[in-house]
């Protein structure tokens, strides 16, 4: 058996950055990763290759109900391959209100430092002019036609060409991510790598950690000692080992408080040619319907858009009319309403730590979707639509701005629109009230010493924005935590 003074479970954004602190702390650091390292020469911009290589059950990870898709990403760098690099920082009203509801005083503060650490490693710039496709502009359009608010977002790209397959890996290695920044700065400082390994448990005697259980892509199994052990596996894969060691949980919580940021989307069809795979897939939020602590505005509304085989499963219909859609695939542009969703789920777990994802909307949650279907519909109408295609079970077709109008009285159901999650956060809530989260505010776990989690596990609810700038910053935070715990900080 090997042994290491950290094991960190997981390579994204968290687990990236938390293996560098360590690393260059001085520690004993592995780094494991279940996916492959895959360099920019094997992103073949091809869906069949990259998706079920890029995201956890190749794409097809869903709630146990089957209603909502949640992608999550596998691959040395983790979710940080296929995200959309786009850069935001949690409002300071809802870091104020986790302060107060979570015990957690100073958090704000203390993550200045790390935001802006993270901000220059990651090379963070806003997306210029003539980066905005035509997609955005359209959408930018709209939004300034109805006199909505909107802005120009962040992101963490250098050299980027405009491909337009970010979600598929980059090609051209233009992402700013845990792949191209963390992990080779953790190696650089001594880490090592393993990748093609599934943590099956986190082992423990006497109420502390003393290693991981591993299995290999062809079933081998293989015990890993660690002094300390850093779970950063995923808003849900980290609660389910939690639960699968069967650790210390007197107050039940982990697992608990699990948020999705689920969110459809809503496509319009233009007289002209759009081709909105072109370039960079989103630059323009509307945060119209966005408030971080207001629950009567709890949607972010952001272009999307998807390459053929992603289209055509997201797109309204079947046989003929799904095909006369596709047909018109160079004139259709898209967009996303994310819930920042009030109501929240929970993780169960196999016996060998696979996450079982248990979700259902509240009914604030449906409310508020359909309000975002519809304002996202009367964007694309102001922007100068033909018609606005709205899935459901029966697609809805919408040419008006009152036929737009309408579509808040839409009563969602499961699958009625079909639901997408790319934000996964919570379920390992961090609080100084052990009754409200079961890590302390340091990032320790209190089922067994020495265990920290430095994910997105650690959110105590939705953000509402895009999580990865502050799974870095909290990758930071919890390698220090680490770092000081073993005498190294």
């Amino acid at each position: 058996m090997t042994r290491h003074q950290v094991v960190v479970i997981g390579s994204g954004a968290g687990g990236g950055t938390a293996a560098r602190t360590l690393a260059e702390a001085g520690l004993d650091v592995l780094l494991l990763e279940m996916g492959a390292a895959l360099g920019p020469e094997q992103m073949r911009q091809r869906e069949e290759q990259m998706i079920p290589q890029l995201f956890q059950d190749a794409g097809a990870r869903r709630t146990v109900d089957q209603t909502i898709t949640v992608l999550q990403g596998q691959g040395l760098g983790g979710s940080t391959l296929h995200n959309l690099n786009l850069v935001k920082r949690i409002p300071p009203a809802l870091l104020e209100q986790w302060e107060r509801s979570q015990s957690l005083a100073g958090l704000s503060a203390s993550l200045t430092e790390d935001y802006d650490w993270a901000e220059r490693e990651l090379k963070v710039s806003r997306i210029e002019d003539h980066q905005v496709n035509r997609a955005n502009q359209l959408f930018s359009q709209g939004c300034s036609a109805l006199g909505l608010r909107q802005a120009r977002l962040l992101h963490n790209r250098v050299g980027c060409v405009g491909s337009g397959f970010c979600e598929l890996g980059c090609a051209y290695n233009a992402k700013m991510n845990s792949a191209r920044v963390m992990i080779p700065a953790a190696v650089a400082a001594g880490a090592k790598v393993e990748t093609g390994l599934r943590v099956t448990q986190i082992t423990s005697r006497f109420g502390r950690v003393n290693g991981v259980r591993v299995q290999s892509a062809d079933g081998r199994p293989r015990q890993i000692g660690a002094d300390a052990v850093v779970l950063a596996a995923s808003a849900t894969s980290s609660a389910a080992l939690v639960l699968a060691s069967g650790l210390d949980d007197p107050h039940r919580r982990s697992g608990r408080g699990l948020h999705l940021h689920p969110g459809t989307t809503v496509a319009a069809l233009f007289d002209t040619p759009v081709k909105a795979w072109s370039g960079i897939p989103q630059s323009i939020e509307c945060t119209e319907l966005l408030d971080a602590v207001d629950p009567n505005k709890r949607v972010w509304i952001v272009p999307a858009f998807a390459h053929p085989a992603g289209a055509a499963g997201l797109m309204s219909g079947f046989g003929p009319e799904l095909m006369g859609l596709m047909r018109q695939y160079r004139h259709l542009a898209a967009a996303a309403p994310m819930l920042h969703d009030y109501g929240a789920g929970h993780i169960t777990a196999t016996s060998d730590g696979r996450p079982r994802i248990h979700y259902r909307l509240d009914p604030g949650d449906s409310r508020a979707l359909a309000q975002g279907m519809a304002m996202t519909a009367r964007i694309w109408l102001a922007a100068g639509a033909q018609r606005v295609i709205l899935p459901g079970i029966r697609p809805i077709f919408v040419s008006s701005l009152a036929e737009a109008a309408r579509v808040e009285a839409w009563d969602v159901q499961p699958l009625d629109p079909p639901l997408v999650a790319v934000h996964p956060q919570g379920g390992l809530a961090m609080a100084g009230d052990p009754r409200r989260g079961p890590v302390d505010p340091e990032g320790r776990h209190r089922g067994a010493r020495g265990l920290y989690v430095a994910d997105g596990s650690l959110f105590p609810s939705s953000t509402g924005v895009p999580p990865q700038l502050t799974i870095y910053a909290l990758g930071r935070r919890v390698g220090r935590t680490v770092a000081r715990d073993l005498g190294a900080g």
